[in-house]
């Protein structure tokens, strides 16, 4: 699905953040990936968006030189990137208005997905008048509408309290396993990466030393939580990081 190849990264006039990174993601595989501030997490997703390009090296999806964005990607940010003069059905609808899908299916399109994420009594609503869970499943919708088969989110749930963040990465999971896309969500919460990522990668601040690759076989189970070998990842994860030292209260407990 992914393949980044000897790609090098550096904003004009800084050292790289990345130098030789070399990574593959496989078709269906859902991605967490951790790493301090400054590491580069929110450079690497814009790089698999095709909203950054490479300074060396090159992003190849589904074989082809990613370079620019592509519209069967999907990418959901923290601040949830609603246009507040819009309703939520409005909002979920800007990216068929925008492909010129006709009223009647877009419509169609609209209410199944503000019905599947329990939106449908506030489909009238503005931003300022929903919560920020609320918002942040009219952005999913938004997303999730437009068909996507690589699913990209920075820090999606950062902002939001312990249940609703639960709540919406237990949709997000089973939302990826039912549509079978290829997901990868950038956060800086330990337990978030164990509990959506089947596979954790481990972003390091020296750009010249190889990425981690944690495997992750467990995840994917709704009730994983309150299994054992849940706690059991997440001491293995934090480890880790400590002996990168990275953590240096970079990480957040869930």
């Amino acid at each position: 699905m992914i393949e980044l190849c000897d790609l090098t990264f550096a904003y004009p006039g800084k050292p790289p953040i990345f130098a030789g990174l070399s990574w593959s993601i496989r078709r269906d595989e859902r991605w967490a990936v951790l790493g301090p501030s400054g590491c580069g997490k929110t450079t690497l997703l814009y790089l698999l968006a095709g909203l950054r390009r490479p300074t060396q090296g090159a992003v190849l999806v589904q074989g082809q030189r990613l370079t620019g964005t592509r519209p069967q990607t999907g990418l959901i940010l923290q601040d949830f990137g609603l246009l507040p003069w819009a309703t939520a059905a409005e909002n979920v609808a800007l990216g068929l208005t925008l492909r010129g899908v006709k009223p009647a299916p877009r419509r169609e399109v609209v209410a199944g997905w503000l019905e599947r994420m329990g939106l449908s009594h506030v489909a009238g609503h503005y931003p300022a008048e929903l919560s920020g869970g609320q918002r942040q499943r009219v952005a999913i919708a938004r997303t999730l509408a437009l068909d996507p088969d690589l699913l990209l989110m920075d820090e999606p749930f950062a902002a939001l309290d312990t249940m609703t963040r639960e709540g919406l990465q237990d949709l997000v999971l089973s939302l990826n396993q039912r549509r079978a896309m290829t997901t990868v969500i950038v956060t800086h919460t330990i337990e978030e990466a164990v509990f959506l990522g089947q596979r954790i990668l481990l972003l390091r601040r020296d750009s010249r030393r190889r990425p981690l690759v944690v495997e992750n076989p467990w995840s994917g189970s709704l009730d994983f939580r309150s299994d054992p070998a849940f706690a059991e990842k997440c001491r293995e994860v934090r480890s880790l990081l400590a002996e990168e030292e990275m953590c240096g209260g970079e990480y957040d407990r869930a």
